[in-house]
């Protein structure tokens, strides 16, 4: 009986210094990738390349709201990366 009781304290031992799991790279990497594949449908029907404008002067209007829209997105991808799951 001794035994049993001693090997279920270690086994709970150890599952409590186990630390909280993180969605971490893998749930990034897939939210990184849907805001990637918004951002290219975004600038298609724009009629542009995703990847081949560079923001200036002459940058259409379409293509800055575009940007911002995936910097936002982004942004709510760099939440997903540190919230615990279960």
């Amino acid at each position: 009986m001794n035994f049993k009781l001693s090997a279920l304290l270690a086994a709970l031992g150890t599952l409590t210094t186990v630390p909280t799991v993180t969605a971490g790279p893998i749930a990034y990497g897939i939210c990184q990738t849907g805001c990637n594949a918004v951002v290219v449908a975004c600038y298609a029907g724009a009629g542009a390349v995703f990847g081949t404008i560079t923001a200036g002067v002459g940058t259409p209007a379409a293509i800055i709201a575009c940007n911002v829209a995936l910097g936002q997105c982004s942004a709510a991808c760099a939440v997903v990366a540190f919230t615990p799951t279960p």
